[in-house]
């Protein structure tokens, strides 16, 4: 269980997370919704702690993930794995090699430095990549992929961390809604396979709505919607979005396939 318990934090006079308080059980896939600058980002890095909370505390299975420093902290970054938008790739390896440096917290900085890689850590690198279509890319270099090909090598990346949680912030911004679909698949096979707990900020509703079993809303800061996708109707998108409801309610579910989704 994940337990956020009253967040907040400031940047100045601005609250960026206000007061946030929720409950997420082992295996959920939740959708972070909300407009540009409610709060997304701030909440998920927090609970990485890469964003350091100015009140309240993250708990995770009745431990203080707030409290941690040094190497206990570096282990919850590993178990709370982090999915960018901009993918953080290193674009001149390979993709078997940038997929294996989801295990830089597990070897020694020479082993990680010299490629001096296992025979296992090689296969679970490669089992990595092949769960998500991208075994015949090990070979290649990052910066030949495309965009989605780039996301799933960087799943696979946070895969190889062994994670109970993945934070995937905005993961599918700017792809195409081909690509859109596979990453998001890839996500889903996370959750499904593999039970791992998924927190996911998505622009588009009708895409979380499709691929997510709760969504939470925030607004200013602070939580104004807690509930299934069937909860949240185009009503309430429009109080929680304003002016930009039109803009995240541009597509059906149908567009997008469900052949991982449970």
């Amino acid at each position: 269980m994940l337990v956020i318990d009253t967040l907040s934090r400031c940047y100045g006079n601005r609250r960026a997370v206000d007061g946030v308080s929720l409950e997420i059980p082992r295996g959920a896939f939740v959708g972070v919704i909300g407009r540009s600058g409610a709060g997304k980002s701030t909440l998920l890095r927090m609970i990485n702690r890469l964003a350091e909370p100015t009140g309240g505390r993250i708990l995770f299975e009745g431990h203080d993930v707030t409290a941690l420093k040094g190497r206990e902290l570096r282990r919850w970054r590993t178990r709370c794995a982090m999915v960018f938008q901009q993918f953080h790739l290193v674009p001149r390896l390979d993709v078997l090699s940038n997929v294996l440096m989801g295990r830089l917290a597990e070897v020694p900085v020479h082993r990680s430095l010299f490629k001096l890689w296992s025979e296992r850590e090689r296969a679970l690198a490669l089992t990595a990549l092949e769960n998500f279509g991208m075994g015949n890319f090990a070979g290649h270099r990052a910066d030949q992929l495309s965009g989605g090909q780039q996301q799933r090598v960087a799943i696979a990346r946070a895969m190889m961390q062994d994670p109970d949680i993945i934070l995937a912030d905005e993961p599918v911004a700017s792809l195409d809604p081909r690509n859109t679909s596979i990453v998001m698949d890839a996500l889903a096979e996370a959750k499904n396979r593999h039970g791992i707990t998924v927190l996911c900020n998505l622009h588009s509703l009708d895409l979380a709505r499709t691929y997510c079993d709760r969504l939470v809303g925030l607004a200013d800061g602070r939580l104004v919607f807690d509930g299934t996708p069937a909860d949240l109707t185009d009503d309430v998108a429009r109080r929680l979005y304003g002016l930009e409801a039109g803009e995240v309610l541009d597509r059906r579910p149908a567009d997008y396939p469900r052949a991982l989704v449970a």
